[in-house]
């Protein structure tokens, strides 16, 4: 198919753009295969806006004679306003937007095209290998394994060829458990607690159905993480009355009959379409501007995001006491494992692991337990808060995660590397991006797609010093403890810098940001200059000393 094929109008003169906080603008709009751009050429006023088609969530037409306005709602929650001289270019330019925004084909996207203005100087597909980091484990324990039993991506569709193990379980032990488990996917490593050997697992549902089924190599699986006479701790993500519905459609969860060393802990967190709402609710309050002190806060609650915060952050603390003061092993599951699962491991790892508060610790966390463990990016994140459709696999799974990670970092300005720049960038690029790395459900699709060849990683320009500094925290110094946020009502807060950042403008925060950055710089001179002197003073000393010797 040729992009020339879906592109009506090409061109139109005479468009006037009005977008948040800027004046309103006149100029030439184009159409190309992947963006939308308004180009002003005005001496006074050259101004160029450049909209990539699939952060285009919606749009709507107006018309008043033979003026047509086109709104359009972004993924990443922005809406601007088109004014287009003429009935039918209008409606030409609304049809292209529309299926230019919902291409199904893959291939066709951006990334696949874009070639980049940087030097790559580290391709970011092979930063996070996972071979790498079984490097760092091998480092502190050797009970482990990398097992490339799914290297056909055969046992588990939704996991990556290698996947560590422990070390006593052979990989046809693997290939049985992976029957027993929702979707194949048998429990793996997550992460490994060095101040006291302690691990957290993740897994999907076992399928014991109504019949009880049980699978003894599964049991020897997770048994395998504990020491003796310890017991673990089974976090499940659904309700108890959830589990039990779940056995009538062939899952389950793990008895107690089968697993006596695991107690097993039921905390609910929602899922799918009721974060999906969630979101549309809480963006719809935001961008009304009508409503008083009592009917924000009502429409704030009645979106229940804060709740679903709360929810996830709790689990991840539960998880996190469980391995840190309890000194027990931890399996996490919900009912596919590809979700809340990923929420509340990644989450632990950020409170009990100081190298996930680090810039490349926070991306080999994201490229491990979201990219490499399978989370749907492509179905979840199709759409966003403006979206007409209602299919059930969109989520804002992800954002919420990014969002609880947020809540910690307000909680701790000192303890993380990167600032709130940082997260609002990775939520912008898993929803749209010019780049390869969120694209795909899984390994198996981005090897199908052959990503690391044909498309450039996020990681090989975020991590050139130029842009990282922009994603420095000028506040961190390194915390080698761990960090346990407060999950009080109270402690939680809306991020403002996402779901406001388009109705109010940041104008002073990003001034007194600066101003921040320029007294924590100066310091960091005064504080050289003061080392300088005392080196001088000492050195001053020394000769004194000598002399009187002498």
């Amino acid at each position: 198919m040729e992009f020339a094929e879906l592109i009506k109008t090409p061109r139109a003169d005479n468009v006037i753009l009005h977008r948040p906080f800027y004046p309103a603008v006149e100029g030439t709009l184009c159409l190309t295969g992947h963006h939308l751009i308004l180009s002003s050429r005005r001496q006074d006023n050259a101004e160029e806006l450049w909209l990539l088609h699939s952060n285009i969530d919606s749009i709507e037409k107006r018309f008043v004679g033979s003026l047509g306005t086109i709104i359009i709602k972004c993924k990443d929650l922005r809406i601007i306003q088109l004014d287009i001289p003429g009935m039918e270019e209008c409606l030409n330019i609304a049809s292209s937007i529309e299926a230019l925004s919902t291409l199904d084909s893959v291939t066709l996207m951006y990334p696949f095209f874009y070639r980049p203005m940087f030097e790559v100087v580290e391709d970011g597909w092979h930063s996070f290998l996972p071979e790498r980091e079984f490097e760092l484990l091998s480092s502190v324990t050797n009970e482990w394994r990398l097992s490339y039993v799914n290297k056909e991506f055969s046992v588990c569709p939704s996991y990556p060829p290698a996947v560590t193990v422990p070390k006593s379980i052979d990989d046809e032990a693997l290939r049985r458990v992976a029957t027993f488990r929702h979707g194949g996917r048998f429990p793996v490593l997550s992460y490994y607690h060095k101040k006291n050997g302690m691990v957290m697992m993740r897994s999907s549902q076992p399928l014991t159905g109504t019949n009880g089924r049980r699978c003894k190599e599964d049991s020897a699986l997770i048994n395998a993480t504990l020491r003796a006479g310890k017991r673990g701790y089974i976090i499940d993500t659904r309700s108890l009355n959830v589990a039990q519905q779940a056995r009538a459609k062939g899952g389950g969860f793990e008895q107690e009959v089968q697993y006596p060393q695991w107690r097993r802990i039921h905390k609910s967190v929602e899922r799918y379409n009721i974060l999906q709402e969630s979101l549309i609710k809480l963006v719809e309050a935001c961008n009304d501007q009508s409503h008083n002190m009592d009917r924000w806060l009502s429409k704030l609650e009645a979106s229940n995001w804060l709740t679903h915060v709360k929810e996830i952050l709790t689990a991840a603390c539960l998880a996190g006491q469980c391995i840190d003061r309890e000194g027990a092993s931890v399996l996490v599951h919900g009912t596919e494992g590809t979700d809340s699962t990923l929420q509340i491991t990644s989450l632990a790892q950020i409170i009990l692991d100081p190298r996930c508060r680090t810039i490349r610790g926070f991306e080999a966390l994201v490229e491990r337990e979201w990219l490499q463990a399978g989370h749907p990016f492509r179905l979840r994140c199709a759409q966003s808060a403006y979206s007409n459709s209602k299919q059930k696999w969109e989520s804002p799974v992800f954002f919420l995660f990014l969002d609880c990670v947020w809540q910690i970092l307000r909680q701790f300005p000192c303890s993380f590397e990167f600032n709130e720049h940082f997260l609002i960038m990775l939520f912008e690029h898993a929803y749209a991006s010019q780049f390869g790395t969120f694209l795909g459900n899984n390994e198996s699709e981005r090897c199908k797609l052959k990503l690391s060849q044909k498309t450039m990683s996020l990681w090989s320009w975020v991590n050139q010093p130029e842009e990282l500094r922009k994603f420095k925290n000028p506040l961190f110094e390194a915390n080698s403890l761990v960090i346990w946020p407060s999950v009080a009502p109270q402690s939680l807060q809306l991020w403002e810098g996402v779901f406001l950042r388009w109705n109010r403008s940041s104008k002073f925060l990003d001034e007194a940001y600066e101003e921040m950055n320029n007294i924590i710089e100066y310091n960091k001179e005064l504080q050289a200059k003061v080392n300088a002197l005392r080196r001088q003073l000492a050195e001053l000393e020394t000769d004194d000393g000598m002399q009187e010797n002498s």
